[in-house]
C-alpha cells in the first residue's frame, strides 16, 4: 500500500509555481493576483481562505481577501464581483462558497468572468471541460488527477465508482475519469443516494473516489484489494476529549481500508492540500492567459 501524500505533492508544486513567479519577475512581469470573497464568518470557511492568502504569499503571488459581512445582499456581491471583472490587475478570483442563505449561489456563480473563474466553476468552464478543451478544472478534481498523475495510477480500462454527484467534485470526476487521456480513459460509475446496490458496485471498482461528507462509510468490506482509494470527504466530529472539541474525519475507515488498498489518501493531508496548489496553478494559467491580451 501506498499513500497519497497530498501535502507532499501540494509543496512540490508550489515549488514549480514559484520558480515560474521569479522567472516572470526577473523579465519585469506582472505576477499572478488572486483575490478571494468570503461572506460571512464561517470558521471551516475562514480558515480555507487564509490559507490560500498564505499560499498566494509563498508562491509570490499578489493576494487579495475581501470579507463581507453575513448580511450582505445578493445585489451587493454581485456589484463586487462586477468590479473584481473588470479589474485588470486581478487574474482570478474566487468567491467562497456556502453563502448565506438570502444569496442564490447560481447567480453568484453565473455572474463571474469565466476568464477569471480559477475555482472552474462557471457553465462555461464546465462544458469546456466535459467536451475536453483547454479550460480551468475544478481545483479539486484537479488535484485528485495530478495526484493519479504522479504516483504514476494506471487509470485506462480501470472501473471507476464515484460516490457522491456535487457540481464542485463528483460530478466532474466521473467526466474527467472517462476522458480521453491519462489519467482518464476508465469506465466511470457514478453513485448518489438513490442507487440501487451501492456496497456491491463499489466491490467492484478498481479505483474508489469518495466524495459524500459521512465520515468512515467507506469500510474495508465494500472495496476489493488492491483497490485505490480516494477520499475527499473532511467532516468536523464533535470530540470532546480533544482540544479543538473535534477531529477532522474522511468518508472512508482509513484504518482498516488501507489493509486492502493499493494507493490510498489519508484525511488530513490527502486531497485538501491538493485543492489549494491546483487553485493557484488555475490563478497562473489566468495570468498566462491575460497576458497576451493587456
Amino acid at each position: 500500500m501506498e499513500i497519497l501524500d497530498g501535502k507532499k505533492i501540494s509543496n512540490q508544486i508550489k515549488e514549480e509555481i514559484a520558480a515560474e513567479v521569479a522567472q516572470m519577475k526577473e523579465r519585469g512581469e506582472k505576477v499572478p493576483h488572486l483575490a478571494a470573497v468570503i461572506v460571512g464568518n464561517d470558521g471551516a470557511s475562514m480558515t480555507y481562505v487564509n490559507s490560500k492568502v498564505r499560499s498566494c504569499e509563498k508562491v509570490g503571488f499578489e493576494s487579495t481577501l475581501i470579507r463581507l459581512p453575513s448580511t450582505t445582499s445578493e445585489l451587493e456581491l454581485l456589484k463586487k464581483i462586477d468590479q473584481l471583472n473588470q479589474d485588470d490587475d486581478i487574474d482570478g478570483f474566487i468567491v467562497q462558497l456556502p453563502l448565506p442563505e438570502q444569496i442564490d449561489t447560481q447567480k453568484v456563480i453565473m455572474a463571474i468572468d469565466p476568464d477569471k473563474d480559477v475555482d472552474g466553476f462557471h457553465p462555461t468552464n464546465f462544458g469546456k471541460m466535459a467536451l475536453d478543451m483547454s479550460t480551468f478544472i475544478p481545483a479539486t478534481p484537479f488535484g485528485i488527477l495530478e495526484l493519479l498523475e504522479r504516483y504514476n495510477v494506471e487509470t485506462k480500462g480501470k472501473h471507476t465508482v464515484v460516490i457522491g454527484r456535487s457540481h464542485i467534485v463528483g460530478r466532474p470526476m466521473s467526466i474527467l475519469m472517462g476522458r480521453k487521456g491519462w489519467p482518464g480513459n476508465s469506465t466511470v460509475t457514478l453513485t448518489h443516494s438513490h442507487t440501487k446496490n451501492i456496497t456491491q458496485i463499489i466491490s467492484q471498482a478498481d479505483i474508489v473516489i469518495s466524495a459524500l461528507g459521512v465520515p468512515h462509510f467507506l469500510k474495508a468490506e465494500m472495496v476489493k484489494d488492491d483497490a485505490v482509494v480516494i477520499d475527499v470527504g473532511i467532516t468536523r466530529v464533535p470530540d470532546e476529549s480533544r482540544e479543538r472539541g473535534y477531529y477532522l474525519a474522511g468518508d472512508v475507515d482509513f484504518e482498516n481500508v488501507s489493509k486492502k488498498a493499493s494507493f490510498i489518501t489519508p484525511v488530513p493531508g490527502g486531497v485538501g492540500p491538493m485543492t489549494i496548489a491546483m487553485l493557484l496553478k488555475n490563478t497562473l494559467l489566468a495570468r498566462e492567459q491575460h497576458r497576451g491580451e493587456r
